[in-house]
C-alpha cells in the first residue's frame, strides 16, 4: 500500500512517518511540495502521485490566530481539503482527512456523537467544518476523524506548554470548565494507519468519526496529572474559562462519543494517561 500524507512537520504526520509498518510506502508533503492555501496545487499533487489512498494531516490550527486571518484559515481548512477529496474521489481512492471537536458549540454535558448539529464559535471550527462538508460532498471513499486536545512530544501543544510553566512557577491557575478527552498524536496516527488498511481492502465505510482519549477531564485536571507523572511540585487552581479570555471562543463541552469508530472499525478509546507517560519518558520527564 503507498499513501500521500499531507504534513510532515505536525504532530500527527510526524507520528505516521514514526509508525509507519513495514510493506507500507508513506510519500510526505510538506508545505515546499504543497502549499496548503492553494487548493489546486493540493489537487494537483493528489493527481499526480499514483497512490492507493491519501491522508490529509495538514491544517490550520492557530485557533485564536484564525480569528484574523479568516481567509487564510478557510483555504487551508476548508478549500484545500475539499480539492484533495474531489482529487481522490476522481481517482477512486480513499481519502482520511481529521477534523477537530470545534466543529461543534460545545454546549450540555453529554458526549457529541457524529451526526449531531454543528455549530461552530470561531473562525476555526468553520472552517474545518467547511471542510468536512467538501470531503463528504466529494463522492468517493473517506472518512473524517474528529479528535480534540491533540498532544505530543512534538510541536506546540498543552502538555509542552504546562512543563516548561511549571519549572518557574509553584502554583498555575488553569481552566476547570472546559472538558474534553486528551488525544495521544501516536493514537490518532496508529488509527488512521489502521483505518487506510480496511479502506486499502475494500471493507472501510465511509463517514465521520469521533476518536480522543480517555477519561474526559477538564483542562485544570489534565494539568494535574501532567505533573504529578512528571513529578513536579506544582499546585493547579481551576478557574473558569472567563477568567482567560481568549480572541477565539473555545468549546465548555468536547465529550466525543466514540462508539461508531469502534464499531466499524473495532478501534476502541484509548487510555491518554499511558499515552502521556510515552510522551513525558520522550521528553525525558520521568
Amino acid at each position: 500500500m503507498k499513501l500521500l500524507v499531507f504534513g510532515s512537520t505536525g504532530q500527527v504526520a510526524r507520528e505516521l512517518r514514526r509508525r509507519c509498518p513495514p510493506g507500507v510506502e508513506m510519500l510526505q508533503l510538506g508545505r515546499a511540495e504543497a502549499d496548503l492555501a492553494d487548493p489546486a496545487a493540493c489537487a494537483a499533487a493528489v493527481a499526480r502521485s499514483k497512490v492507493d489512498l491519501v491522508i490529509n494531516a495538514a491544517a490550520y490550527t492557530a485557533v485564536d490566530r484564525a480569528e484574523s486571518e479568516p481567509d487564510l484559515a478557510m483555504a487551508v481548512n476548508g478549500a484545500s481539503p475539499t480539492a484533495m477529496a474531489q482529487a481522490a474521489a476522481a481517482l477512486q481512492i480513499p481519502f482520511l482527512h481529521i477534523s477537530t471537536d470545534y466543529v461543534f458549540d460545545g454546549g450540555g454535558t453529554a458526549p457529541w456523537q457524529p451526526d449531531m448539529p454543528t455549530g461552530p464559535l470561531g473562525v476555526y471550527g468553520r472552517t474545518k467544518l467547511s471542510g468536512e462538508q467538501g470531503v463528504s460532498a466529494a463522492g468517493g471513499a473517506h472518512a473524517i476523524l474528529r479528535t480534540s486536545w491533540v498532544f505530543s512530544a512534538h510541536g506546540a501543544n498543552f502538555v509542552k506548554t504546562m512543563l516548561r510553566l511549571g519549572r518557574d512557577r509553584p502554583e498555575m491557575r488553569v481552566v476547570m470548565d472546559q472538558i474534553g478527552g486528551p488525544t495521544a498524536a501516536g493514537d490518532i496516527a496508529t488509527t488512521l494507519l489502521q483505518m487506510a488498511t480496511r479502506f486499502h481492502a475494500g471493507e472501510g465505510k465511509s463517514g465521520i468519526y469521533h476518536y480522543a482519549g480517555l477519561p474526559d477531564v477538564s483542562w485544570a485536571d489534565f494539568a494535574r496529572e501532567i505533573f504529578r507523572r512528571a513529578g513536579m511540585d506544582v499546585t493547579v487552581t481551576g478557574i473558569p474559562a472567563t477568567d482567560y479570555p481568549t480572541p477565539a471562543k473555545r468549546p465548555d463541552n468536547s465529550r466525543l462519543d466514540c462508539t461508531t469508530l469502534q464499531g466499524a472499525f473495532g478501534i476502541p478509546r484509548p487510555d491518554w494517561r499511558t499515552a502521556l507517560e510515552a510522551v513525558l519518558k520522550e521528553l525525558r520527564e520521568v
